[in-house]
Formats: C-alpha cells, sequence, structure tokens
C-alpha cells in the first residue's frame, strides 16, 4: 500500500446552467490487488460525507465506488450502462440510478495520474443531475 496525495474535484448540474463544484486535496492510499487498482481516501466536510471512507476499484472499463461509515453507498460506472443501487444515510435509504456517459483512467507505474467519469444520476426520482468528478493522483 502506497500513500498518496489526491485531488479531487466535483461537478454537480441539477439543471440546465447550474454548477455546483467543489474541489479538495486529501491524503489517500492506493494499491493493486488481483486485476484491479484500489484508491482508498476519508471524505471530509466539504463534500458532505465526514465520516465516510471511499473506496475506488478501478478495473479495465468499469469503477466501482463505495462508501462506508455515515451513509452507505455502491455505485458502479461502467460506459453506456445504467446500474441501480441504495444509498444507505441516517435519514433513511433511497433508490439511486447512475448512467455512465464517459469513463477515463491513466495511472502510470509511479502511481500519478488521472481518473475522470461523466454520470447522470437520478437519486429516487428526487433530484436527477449530471455529475462529473476528476480525480488528480499527484
Amino acid at each position: 500500500m502506497k500513500n498518496v496525495m489526491l485531488k479531487i474535484k466535483g461537478k454537480q448540474s441539477p439543471r440546465a446552467n447550474e454548477e455546483d463544484t467543489i474541489e479538495l486535496i486529501t491524503e489517500g492510499k492506493y494499491y493493486d490487488k488481483g486485476n484491479s487498482k484500489y484508491l482508498v481516501y476519508q471524505e471530509s466536510e466539504l463534500s458532505g460525507m465526514e465520516g465516510c471512507t471511499t473506496t475506488l476499484k478501478i478495473s479495465d472499463d468499469k469503477i466501482v465506488m463505495k462508501r462506508y461509515g455515515n451513509a452507505t453507498s455502491e455505485l458502479i460506472f461502467e460506459k453506456g450502462k445504467r446500474y441501480i443501487s441504495t444509498y444507505s444515510t441516517p435519514f433513511g435509504n433511497f433508490k439511486i440510478e447512475i448512467l455512465t456517459k464517459e469513463i477515463e483512467c491513466s495511472i502510470d507505474e509511479n502511481i500519478k495520474g488521472n481518473i475522470s467519469l461523466s454520470y447522470n444520476i437520478s437519486l429516487q426520482g428526487l433530484a436527477e443531475g449530471t455529475n462529473k468528478l476528476d480525480i488528480e493522483i499527484m
């Protein structure tokens, strides 16, 4: 397991011409297991997910994001595919649906690189939007 610095930038567009951006730099851990690469980091108050640990499992053409802690979820990102899962919070469980539009990942042998996800998200029909997540391993 290797310690890494991560620059995480998330953009949410709940409606046309509206955009919320969150950017943070945090410490994380990187490791290889089997045919997958893993990134693990702690969420912060800034992301609204304080008290959660996020794990990204990066495979050839798929990324699985698992969150544990105050809220739990498993989101699967695979270009052109729709996945439905449950988002569990202290306020109850919600159905969450993800449709991945773009997925890019490049991590070199020095464990530097970028992960980029662009996806549509629907939270139990209550909120919908387009999100973009960029993670730079510095």
